[in-house]
């Protein structure tokens, strides 16, 4: 077992904002340590911190009880193989990077063998399944949360829990390179820039990428003006060619590899994917229209467990509907569209949300990296 001079970690993180987070937590946690090594699953933003990736981390990047179904099999041979792994090589403190579904399993397993566990991003028990925070209780041994209503709420079920802020809010400037990113995209400063995000899913894409494409189309043709951007996630390009090819033909569109903090500094507006794309947004103070939608069996199944009015975390850390979500039903081309135009009609409107995304961004810069980096010294009794 190394020192806790220069801790092992063992490490999962699934999907590109996992990756994302990840990486950001490293880096931090090497200017700390610079002897601390990391392994387990990861992707490419992780492996620049040097992570040894045993296995990439989009194997984990599934949502929902369908994909999930489908996947089964793998995901338990991966998680049994990469336990048995960790139970032979002892890291000092395993760290599970969101993908609750696959992580508390594994973290439980570890924690019962005396392996510390710290779990890093508190699920959203306080938005549906709030019945996860007995599982919670089971797995790990301490809680980063990025949001600072987190911790209470788990305290009160007798977990220990450190607000840490979001990794992304001290990365992103308070004020957002426009002119830089649009120099590096080839795009003018008169350009009225469109960037659409549909997930880093292979799902998400299925569901949510025509209807971004068919808002792109409606109002390209009330403003012909529009220029439009994607980002893509690494694995993917061939499948978003394939919608454009599709849905997005005459568009004036660049598919872009990556790069989609590149995308949501040069844009005006963007039309975007649930989830901590949504925040990316926020952070560089970009009025947005949020689309969701599932495959009808997870969206069943989903139904009834919600506990707040909102899912776009703009609008959960606002308290109030800042930003429109186009779900499930709604999540069609013609509503999203009505949408972003009345974005692009109304400045005092976008004025008034970059503000309040400011005082967002605000709140959550705190330098993770040192926070996380305290907490985890403590556990670890460095």
């Amino acid at each position: 077992m190394t020192s806790t001079t220069d801790p092992r970690l063992g490490l999962v993180a699934g999907e590109a904002s996992g990756d994302l987070l990840a990486s950001l937590l490293l880096q931090g946690l090497k200017a700390r340590w610079p002897g601390l090594t990391s392994a387990g699953i990861g992707g490419p933003r992780m492996q620049t911190q040097g992570f040894d990736a045993w296995w990439p981390s989009h194997k984990l990047s599934i949502f929902g009880y369908w994909d999930a179904i489908k996947n089964i099999r793998e995901l338990l041979s991966i998680r049994r193989q990469l336990g048995d792994r960790l139970l032979q090589e002892r890291p000092s403190v395993f760290v599970g990077v969101d993908a609750p579904d696959f992580n508390f399993g594994l973290e439980q397993r570890l924690r019962e063998a005396g392996i510390k566990t710290v779990h890093f991003v508190c699920p959203s028990i306080w938005a549906w399944r709030a019945e996860r925070v007995h599982t919670i209780r089971r797995s790990a041994d301490h809680v980063l949360c990025l949001f600072p209503f987190e911790p209470a709420l788990l305290h009160q079920h007798g977990i220990a829990a450190t607000y840490v802020g979001h990794p992304l809010a001290d990365q992103i400037p308070l004020e957002p390179p426009r002119a830089e990113a649009r120099r590096a995209l080839d795009l003018g400063d008169d350009d009225t820039v469109i960037a659409l995000l549909p997930g880093s899913r292979r799902s998400e894409l299925t569901y949510i990428g025509p209807a971004l494409l068919d808002a792109a189309q409606r109002m390209r043709r009330a403003r012909p003006g529009l220029r439009f951007v994607i980002p893509v996630a690494p694995g993917l390009r061939p499948m978003a060619e394939a919608l454009v090819r599709e849905h997005g033909h005459g568009l004036p569109l660049t598919l872009l590899d990556g790069r989609a903090q590149d995308a949501l500094a040069a844009c005006d507006l963007t039309l975007v994917a649930s989830g901590t794309a949504t925040l990316e947004a926020a952070l560089y103070k970009r009025p947005m229209v949020i689309a969701y939608k599932l495959h009808w069996f997870n969206a069943w199944r989903m139904k009834g467990k919600a506990l707040m009015p909102w899912v776009g975390l703009p609008n959960v850390l606002a308290g109030e509907s800042l930003v429109p979500e186009c779900l499930q039903d709604d999540c069609t081309g013609e509503k999203i569209a009505a949408e972003g135009l009345a974005w692009l009609d109304d400045a005092p409107r976008r004025a008034r949300v970059q503000q309040r995304f400011l005082e967002i961004h605000h709140t959550l810069r705190c330098n993770t990296a040192q926070r996380a980096g305290d907490a985890i010294a403590q556990i670890l009794g460095a």
